[in-house]
């Protein structure tokens, strides 16, 4: 009997204890609940203090134009404006992304020069600092002061203008962009232009809140590629300069690498020179096909033999080897004001192992390579074979660097090896003995790279 008793009286207890956890359990849900309500009543808040702006506050906003609409339209202006504000919100959390992407650490602040001439593939190789959310970047800013100031090549005016162009360098690498406006044609008002060159293949200048509300009846002849934006703001992109963690900047207009000396050693600076060096030959015909008009000369002699190959431009093609080769020499002697802060970088190695080589170059400047920047090389490296334009950043690159083989004509092959022969030594680019060598892709015309081009 005792045992009969005790055991509805264990029960009892049981559902007893049941009963006040089930009453905890749906007292924490309603609080939990609460709070949710709480949020989304604050967010529906946010969302309708937006919608309660102005309509032209809103187009402003977005850099669009208002339109009066009919009042049964009002439900659909609201979703309008409600789309509007939720896309204006990513952009924001997109631009966000890309600045804490690389602010694991940071570490100091780098300034990388990319150092290159015309043809090299220095455009594809800038994007890899430029898809950097953490660098500022800028490209070719220095073609606003070849355009501007007339130099002659050779002797004084040669030297005059490799020193204009290191102070205007060291000038933008310390954020100090209005140098650009004494150079800037028409000159800029009001620190407004819409004629920086290339603005496009900047992200930087393309970013909120560089990027602002396009002007209508402005041309702007550089355009951002991917949204509209007004005039470029000098003064916003100098600011926006200042705040990220980095500066990248990339030019074909600085060939002396010993003028760099100066800027190099200024205390405000941490400089990092790449010089970005390709096959001489590949280059002439690159060259040739992009700047058709200026190598007429030599496109006649090559199909016709009839016009002759002016002495001038061979030694002009000489000339320019044999400053790429001078300033390479001197980064390899490893002269103490350069050393740690040089690298030689073949194209060619660049397009066989992209990603690769973007990790060396990101490991001697001292930059941490984000996932963005590899994903943009995986994107921009497989492109279709007949995809890439002449000035296109988008190349099938282990497929690319070898094309002008086929396309370059063997005597005009050989007027380059001949001008060229001691640079093309030192970068390792092999001779080619014949026609048919030059066409044989199992020949290869390219050593081994050494691992002395870091120093």
């Amino acid at each position: 009997m005792e045992i009969r008793r005790a055991l509805p009286q264990d029960f009892r207890e049981l559902l007893h204890c049941l009963k006040m956890r089930s009453k905890y359990a749906v007292l924490l849900v309603f609080v939990v609940g609460l709070v949710i309500i709480e949020k989304e009543n604050n967010f529906i808040s946010r969302v309708s203090d937006k919608l309660k702006q102005s309509p032209q506050a809103l187009a402003e906003a977005n850099g669009t134009e208002t339109s009066p609409a009919p009042a049964e339209n009002g439900s659909l202006a609201s979703l309008r404006e409600l789309d509007a504000a939720f896309s204006q919100l990513r952009s924001h959390l997109h631009n966000i992304t890309l600045q804490l992407e690389g602010d694991g650490d940071p570490g100091p602040r780098r300034h990388v020069l990319l150092m290159a001439t015309t043809r090299t593939g220095s455009s594809f190789v800038g994007e890899f600092f430029n898809q950097q959310g953490s660098i500022f970047y800028l490209f070719e800013p220095l073609w606003h002061i070849e355009r501007t100031v007339t130099f002659e090549p050779g002797g004084a005016n040669a030297v005059g203008s490799a020193l204009v162009y290191r102070d205007v360098l060291k000038q933008l690498l310390l954020c100090d962009l209005y140098i650009l406006e004494s150079f800037i044609l028409p000159a800029p008002e009001g620190h407004l232009t819409p004629f920086m060159f290339r603005r496009g293949s900047s992200r930087s200048l393309c970013e909120e809140p560089v990027c602002t509300p396009n002007a209508k009846k402005v041309f702007e002849k550089y355009h951002c590629k991917n949204r509209r934006c007004g005039p470029l703001n000098i003064t916003l992109a100098a600011e926006a300069c200042r705040r990220k963690q980095h500066v990248a900047l990339k030019t074909v207009r600085i060939r002396q690498l010993e003028f760099l000396q100066p800027l190099v050693e200024d205390p405000r600076l941490d400089v990092r020179i790449i010089q970005l060096v390709r096959d001489p030959r590949a280059v002439l015909a690159s060259r040739m096909v992009a700047f058709s008009g200026k190598y007429e000369t030599w496109k006649k002699w090559a199909s016709e033999g009839e016009a002759p190959l002016h002495e001038e431009e061979v030694q002009r093609l000489r000339g320019n080897c044999e400053s790429i080769r001078l300033s390479a020499e001197l980064g390899l002697r490893r002269p103490g004001w350069l050393r740690g802060r040089y690298m030689l970088v073949r194209y060619e190695d660049v397009a066989r192992a992209p990603l690769q080589k973007a990790e060396e170059m990101y490991r001697f400047a001292g930059l941490p390579l984000t996932h963005q920047v590899e994903e943009w090389i995986g994107k921009n490296t497989q492109a279709p074979r007949d995809g890439s334009g002449v000035y296109s950043t988008r190349k099938n690159s282990s497929e690319q660097f070898e094309k002008w083989r086929f396309s370059i004509p063997f005597k005009l092959a050989q007027v380059v090896q001949d001008a060229c022969a001691p640079a093309m030594r030192l970068f390792g680019y092999k001779l080619a003995s014949s026609p048919a060598a030059l066409a044989n892709r199992s020949f290869s015309l390219l050593e081994e790279a050494q691992p002395s081009w870091v120093t």
